[in-house]
């Protein structure tokens, strides 16, 4: 009986990875143990030491594990792309937000803003500030705690507009999803995995990770609200 392989991940991918998990079980490759965390924590944990067979990652933080030998040389793969997008409350007003100009006009008329921990949280953060609204927004920001879905905080009411990946925000209740961003300040995050320098079953891992590259699995991540990554493999 195959051992299963453990996985650690950000919870952006959690769905993504449970599904491509399963679809390589099928081939009869081992199971996966999946766990998914805040990614901050994620990378901390690999950091550590903690013993995992795979990680799944945004890009930048698969490279800083990877500089810091946490990783088996050369096992990286680009797994997928996925863009932000922009949800309110359910049944609150639908602002317009199909270009920069008006996607920053319903910025400023927002009474509370939610955003993410991350590469996506700091890119938003990055156009704010170079459309000068980072003193004007500073007491309406509101970021959301590893882990804890910025669509929650919209479905509550505790913020107006909320910003994060469309593929945690696309199956959340009590939310409408106002689409992505315009294609002017698209945020788009690389999500890569890799085996950990001290996996015990290596190749099993690295098999994985090579399936969830391959081009077979496009229809998957378009499924989970993300896209393949060209010659990702």
């Amino acid at each position: 009986m195959n051992t299963a392989l453990t996985l650690i991940s950000s919870m952006a991918t959690r769905h993504l990875l449970t599904a491509l998990a399963q679809a390589h079980a099928q081939t009869g490759a081992p199971a996966v143990h999946l766990e998914s965390v805040g990614g901050v924590d994620a990378a901390r944990r690999v950091q550590d030491g903690e013993a995992f067979d795979v990680v799944v990652l945004a890009s930048d933080a698969i490279a800083k594990l990877e500089a810091a030998g946490r990783l088996l040389p050369g096992s990286v793969r680009a797994i997928a792309h996925s863009s932000v997008a922009v949800a309110v409350r359910a049944g609150a007003a639908r602002p317009d937000i199909s270009t920069e100009a008006t996607l920053r006009a319903a910025v400023l008329r927002a009474c509370a803003i939610g955003y993410s921990t991350g590469p996506s949280g700091t890119a938003l953060m990055q156009i704010f500030e170079r459309w000068g609204l980072t003193g004007t927004l500073k007491d309406r920001l509101v970021q959301a705690r590893p882990g804890v879905p910025v669509g929650s905080l919209v479905a509550s009411g505790e913020v107006e507009l909320g910003f994060q990946q469309y593929s945690e925000l696309m199956d959340l209740t009590g939310i409408t999803l106002l689409g992505g961003m315009p294609a002017e300040v698209d945020i788009v995050s690389r999500f890569s995995g890799a085996v950990t320098a001290n996996s015990a079953q290596s190749d099993a891992a690295q098999a994985l990770l090579d399936f969830m590259a391959s081009p077979v699995t496009e229809a998957l991540k378009q499924q989970h609200g993300m896209r393949a990554v060209p010659d990702a493999h």
